[in-house]
Formats: C-alpha cells, structure tokens, sequence
C-alpha cells in the first residue's frame, strides 16, 4: 500500500452506489412556518409547496465502504425547476471518513458530533452534541398514532415509490473557499442526489422534538409549529450517485456558505 494509487487500485474500488447494511434510522417530520425556509434556501431553491422539515437520527452497522458510523441530519422541503426534494441544514457524523466523503463529493454539510440512539420496546430515540451542547432530541413512541395522522401519511406518500421503498431526494450545494479567503475556487454548484430506502422492517408513531439553540448548530432555526409524527425504519439504503444540476452566483450565495462551519471560523 502507499500513499499513491495505481490505476488498478483505483477502479477496483468504483461503485454504482454506495450502501449501507441493517441502517436503523428515526425520522421525525414537522410543519414549520413558510418565511423561515424562504429564508434558508439559496437561489435557484424554492420553497416546496408545504413548509415541512424533517430530522433524522441513524446507525448504520455495515457499510460497503468498510465505516460504521451513526449519522443525523436535518432537510427543509424545496423545490427546483418544479421537482420537490430536501435541502441539507446539517448533517453531523460521528466518523472523520463518513464527514468526508459526505462533504467532498456530494456536498452534504458534515460535522463531527456525538450521539446516542436507542430502541427499547416500542420507545425510539437519540440525542445529538456538539462542543457540549445537546442541539436536538427525537424520540417516538411506536405505540401511539401519528400526531397528525393525515399529514404524517401525506409526507410518506410523497416519498414512496410504487415497489415500497423509500425515495429521498436530496440537494446540496457544493462549494470550496479559495486559499487566500477571497471567496469560492469555482461557482457554488447545486448537487441533485437520491437515496434509495429499502426498508425490511418500518413503525410508525408518535414523535416528540426538541431543538436547542446552540450557536454552532442553530438547529431550533427550523421553528417547530405542529408535530406531524415519527416514523422508524431498520434496512438497506443505496446512495446513487449526485449530478450538478446549476452554478450559483457566488455573491448570492455567500451568506448561505457556512452550513460547515462554526460561528468561530468563517473562512471568507
């Protein structure tokens, strides 16, 4: 092995997509108000025709990129060129290898964190922190009907495909700041990428959220006006692979450059 790769080395470790194995993983989704995800998006994004945002809290136990790891995140509901998908506020890992990849090549806006995820009996639930700070809570009570039944269902629907997975539509936009902090190495791009759900086994329930300010991951931004419900999942997901599908003007979107940051270092 050496720090440089051969040809060889290099394509025998191409994938189509890349898949996680028995990946457990609670969903909470809630209404928020309309001018907050007006806010958050960057132009071309708009915003999708309900104000909904989602959390998620997740392990994933095998991988075939060799990294176990547990992930979070959280998406805002948006729309491009009239297709609905997720806007990526956050998305907090706990492996450096998992942070990486996530950034570099799809432009999901990684941070190390720590967790805690657990299931016992029909209880589900899972904390994040950074830097000491406990920014969000999910749990859900697996027992217990949807908060909002008939919108809870309605979320599911909307990203259901006919053979029962689970589609997720995802953009990010994919940006470097120069070595001298003048700007951008190239005009933001806007990164169109989906994540195919298989689910083996799905429960669906009551959701509670709590979301804490925190400075450095302001996820209580994303107003929590009505609970729609939880909805928890254990089986295969495949990440295919993203496309740029825009440049953003780099000027406009300087004010939405630091998804992958902290408040203490704001490169440019």
């Amino acid at each position: 092995m050496s720090f440089v790769k051969t040809i060889d080395e290099i394509e025998s470790k191409k994938r189509e997509s890349v898949d996680f194995f028995g990946a457990e993983m609670l969903t909470v989704a809630w209404e928020t108000r309309p001018e907050i995800i007006e806010r958050l998006l960057p132009a071309p994004l708009k915003p999708a025709a309900a104000p909904l945002a989602f959390a998620f809290i997740g392990w994933y136990p095998a991988t075939n990129f060799g990294v176990t790891y547990h992930e979070a995140a959280l998406f805002v509901r948006a729309s491009y060129n009239g297709e609905e998908g997720n806007y990526c506020l956050s998305m907090p890992v706990d492996n450096d290898i998992a942070m990486a990849g996530g950034r570099e090549v799809f432009g999901f806006p990684k941070k190390m964190a720590t967790f805690h995820f657990a299931k016992e009996g029909a209880r589900v639930q899972g904390w994040v922190e950074r830097k000491g700070h406990r920014f969000v809570e999910l749990s859900a009570d697996l027992d217990a009907p949807f908060n909002d039944a008939e919108a809870m269902q309605q979320f599911m629907l909307s990203t259901s495909t006919a053979d029962g997975k689970v589609r997720g539509l995802s953009y990010n936009v994919k940006h470097f700041i120069t070595p001298d902090s003048s700007g951008f190495e190239f005009s933001p791009r806007l990164v169109r990428q989906e994540t195919v759900i298989h689910p083996k086994a799905l429960q669906v329930g009551k959701a509670t959220v709590n979301l804490a300010f925190s400075l450095d991951d302001p996820w209580a931004e994303v107003e929590v006006v009505k609970i729609l419900g939880a909805m928890y999942t254990v089986g295969d997901n495949a990440m295919l692979k993203g496309s740029v599908v825009a440049e953003i003007d780099p000027d406009n979107f300087r004010p939405h450059a630091f998804l992958k940051w902290d408040s203490d270092l704001m490169p440019c």
